[in-house]
């Protein structure tokens, strides 16, 4: 399939080598910022860079938005695309209907639409992901458009889903719940163990157990442990007083804990 990127950031830096390695061709790649998309072509075959949102002359098929949720209405409003070209975005949280409602206002010539949304967390500067384990969640107005994407999917992933807008918003929220809240608070454990000089490798093998106990079972609130989990409240007090300090942390950590010991107590 022939296929233009608007964006080149971390989302972009993952998809597009993996599409080309499964036989689609990269043609265009627009990026606000032109010096990444010229880092994104340096890694794909023959693509190149477009300098503006005129792809009215385009030879590709589907154009994929890969860039923040705020900025995909204003870069709609200014996107030329070719008669009956497939747009879709990539967002978690924006619905097929707000992608369907500004190609109606913007647009001059009949579009298609669709979501392609992989649900994982994607950084630049590392290795290229493999696609083979990472959802794909489709969604589409119209059964010609799903179907294309579905195939696309399923040439880079094992796991492809067709997903309402709802649905996936849903799993957006949980993922920010899952992966960034997560990661957030290793940092905050991180900072803590720095400010008292104690190294934070330390934590690494009771982070390490945490998320395998916690992807093993069926449901992670089956192997919860700790001082909420127990209702050890001396040693809450302790940890408490510790952190009393330091307000955001104290407030962190006492709203975690109250959630905890509201789940044991149902």
């Amino acid at each position: 399939m022939e296929i233009s990127f608007i964006g080149a950031g971390n989302l972009a830096w993952h998809l597009a080598p993996a599409l080309e390695n499964a036989g689609h061709h990269i043609n265009e790649v627009y990026s606000r910022q032109l010096q990444h998309a010229r880092q994104l072509v340096s890694n794909l075959y023959d693509a190149h860079t477009h300098s503006e949102l005129n792809f009215a002359d385009s030879p590709s098929k589907l154009f994929i938005l890969a860039i923040p949720d705020d900025a995909l209405e204003p870069v709609c409003s200014q996107l030329v695309l070719p008669e009956d070209a497939i747009l879709v975005h990539t967002a978690g949280a924006r619905t097929l209907a707000s992608l369907e409602q500004w190609m109606a206002v913007y647009s001059d010539v009949p579009v298609l639409t669709g979501v392609f949304y992989p649900l994982q967390t994607f950084s630049k500067g590392q290795s290229f992901m493999v696609f083979d384990e990472i959802p794909l969640c489709i969604e589409s107005g119209d059964s010609v458009t799903e179907e294309i994407l579905v195939q696309l999917g399923q040439d880079i992933s094992d796991i492809v889903y067709i997903i309402t807008s709802e649905e996936r918003r849903t799993l957006h929220v949980a993922a920010v719940f899952a992966c960034n809240f997560t990661n957030h608070l290793l940092t905050l454990a991180h900072d803590l163990t720095v400010q008292d000089g104690l190294d934070f490798d330390l934590l690494r093998p009771i982070i390490g157990e945490t998320f395998r106990k916690g992807l093993a079972a069926p449901d992670p609130a089956d192997v919860q442990t700790g001082p909420a989990r127990r209702g050890d409240l001396t040693t809450i007090d302790t940890h408490l007083t510790y952190l009393s300090n330091q307000p955001k942390l104290f407030e962190i950590y006492q709203l975690l804990t109250q959630s905890i010991q509201h789940q044991y107590r149902q």
